[in-house]
């Protein structure tokens, strides 16, 4: 009886955690998602995480800065970005989870990801 019970309280820990996902590094991402707020520790770790690709990719991780399934993460926020191609673009995401949603439909990708870029190239002229 006892082990049946923690075997389901298991189930229901790892359960848990896959329904939270993307979601876990929300906070710290919304706060550090402000251009009028100095460098914190979280815009280090992306930074950081960034460094991990080659000059190629960090230049289109820039230009799209955002996830383009969960769009509240930045790039970098929750480890290297994963590198995709989606009908012949390259595309990143924030981690596995995201991975295979992006990946189940493309459309709605590529259409997400010209969003952000153009999102990005504004907020850029905007800084300028």
């Amino acid at each position: 009886m006892r082990t049946t019970r923690l075997f389901f309280t298991g189930l229901a820990l790892v359960a848990g955690s896959a329904v939270v996902g993307c979601q876990k590094a929300e906070s710290t991402t919304a706060a550090t998602a402000d251009a009028g707020n100095p460098p914190t520790a979280a815009t280090d770790d992306v930074a950081a995480e960034r460094a991990k690709l080659t000059p190629a990719d960090r230049a289109l991780v820039e230009a799209q800065e955002w996830c383009v399934i969960s769009t509240e993460e930045r790039l970098g926020s929750m480890g290297p970005p994963i590198k995709l191609d989606v009908k012949g673009r390259p595309v990143f995401v924030c981690c596995k989870g995201c991975k295979k949603k992006a990946e189940a439909n493309p459309d709605r990708t590529l259409a997400t990801l010209d969003e952000l870029k153009a999102k990005a190239r504004s907020e850029k002229g905007a800084k300028e």
